[in-house]
């Protein structure tokens, strides 16, 4: 083991969460020939087959998952040194991992970026985009952004705001087809609905005090909760979007409200998750920080923003 370095880890544990070395090698701007030849000498290094190649993509072999492992433990230890370093300077730097639903990266993640880099300009982030929960572990996940969860004993929570959602459609959806003015017409209607999350699809009204749920026929059926939103932007049809990602949109003309007299509320919390061990990195803990008060700018716009 005594040639391998600190960046040979870090390749590793990229190789087993994108599942690809061409991924890889796009990431880091370098022929693919560049990284099997890394991948091959780690495993030479090793004395082991890390990980096993078909058609389909990579794998990692039992000795892989060993030792991704032990990748993770090191590399986490040596960012805590230099997030210890940072913190003794007075600053957060390095890079930082960010997992969040489409959602959430366009609508909450990518308008913060530039207020972040003002504030912290030494940190850097990496968001990995999908609307399925991220292996934080197997992944190099720093922070996972998502609703209430079960967790595991090695992760903690840090409340960032509420999650609520409303139906929404755009100006020029109303225009063309006009809007419902009960729950029932509803169905007259063009409808979006993600079917990578069916449990969304059951739309709660409030209709003579008594709470009904709509199961939503989509005219529009997608797996992605931002182009969902993107589907409602284009006039498309009627959706059930976050309020955090749509009041904004709203406040600028681009989307209204649909039914906002029938629609029951019901706000989740909205987690930033960590790993129990590296909470306390200045890094992270400054990422976390900052977005509790842009998400409270975004839901309050009287709030001074960050």
């Amino acid at each position: 083991m005594d040639n391998l370095a600190f960046d040979d880890l870090k390749l590793f544990a990229r190789v087993a969460a994108l599942g690809s070395l061409s991924a890889l090698a796009r990431e880091r701007d370098v022929p693919v020939s560049q990284v099997s030849r890394a991948l091959a000498r780690i495993e030479k290094t090793c004395g082991a087959r890390l990980v096993h190649r078909s058609t389909h993509g990579l794998s990692l072999s039992a000795e892989g998952e060993t030792f991704l492992v032990y990748c993770h433990r090191i590399t986490g230890a040596i960012d805590e040194l230099q997030g210890e370093f940072a913190h003794q300077a007075g600053e957060a730097s390095g890079m930082v991992r960010v997992a969040a639903s489409s959602l959430i990266a366009q609508y909450l993640l990518l308008p913060s970026l530039g207020a972040l880099n003002l504030r912290h300009p030494n940190l850097r982030v990496d968001i990995q985009v999908s609307d399925q929960l991220a292996d934080m572990a197997r992944e190099g996940i720093d922070i996972a952004i998502r609703t209430g969860t079960a967790l595991p004993e090695t992760q903690v929570a840090r409340a960032l705001g509420h999650l609520d959602r409303a139906l929404y459609a755009a100006p020029a959806y109303a225009s063309r087809l006009g809007l419902p003015q009960h729950p029932d017409e509803l169905r007259q209607h063009r409808l979006i609905i993600n079917t990578a999350a069916p449990h969304l699809n059951q739309w709660p009204f409030v209709v003579g005090g008594q709470t009904v749920q709509l199961p939503a026929e989509g005219y529009w059926r997608i797996n992605d909760t931002g182009q969902a939103a993107n589907m409602v932007l284009q006039g498309l049809g009627i959706g059930r979007l976050s309020t955090l990602a749509a009041e904004p949109l709203v406040r600028q003309g681009l989307l209204l409200p649909v039914l906002p007299a029938y629609v029951e509320h019901k706000p989740v919390p909205l987690y930033a998750i960590t790993a129990s061990a590296r909470q306390r990195l200045p890094k992270i803990r400054a990422c976390i920080e900052f977005w509790v008060e842009w998400i409270a700018q975004q839901q309050n716009p009287t709030v001074t923003a960050p």
